[in-house]
């Protein structure tokens, strides 16, 4: 059976995931990549560094973001939002930072891969580090499917 998910089912799918796919253009040829991000049951939040993703997002900030779940070919559900990159500075940076790691960190430890912090010999340079730039997507649109047997 094929069919449409609620609104619930949609926010439900996006929460539930951690790698969904970014779309942008340069308004001639579309660039798609996976992206690590958190949804905090209004906004998808992210990270980036300087590269052409970023250069096309501040083009262009009309994107499309689509999650999807395969149990099998005939099970599966996917989400697909339109929606606007909007590059965060300062507080909003720092709460999007906030949210992305609360929601991925715990996810990066195991019984063989502890998240555990190392004893740095010489004090870091915070002034020369190259910071992840924070982005939210405004979701305009939102649709979801999927498909059960």
């Amino acid at each position: 059976m094929l069919g449409s998910l609620n609104e619930q089912q949609m926010n439900n799918l996006l929460a539930s995931q951690v790698v969904g796919r970014l779309a942008c253009t340069d308004t001639v040829q579309p660039y798609l990549v996976p992206v690590t991000y958190a949804f905090d049951g209004v906004t998808i939040y992210g990270q980036t560094n300087e590269g052409m993703k970023l250069s096309l997002l501040r083009k262009n900030p009309n994107v499309c973001f689509e999650v999807d779940v395969m149990h099998d070919m005939a099970n599966w559900q996917s989400v697909i939002i339109r929606g606007r990159f909007e590059e965060l500075k300062d507080e909003a940076a720092e709460k999007a930072r906030t949210v992305l790691f609360n929601r991925v960190f715990p996810l990066m430890t195991s019984a063989t891969v502890h998240g555990e912090h190392h004893e740095v010999d010489h004090e870091l340079d915070d002034e020369n580090r190259i910071k992840p730039i924070m982005y939210k997507i405004v979701i305009e649109e939102k649709t979801g499917r999927f498909e059960k047997r």
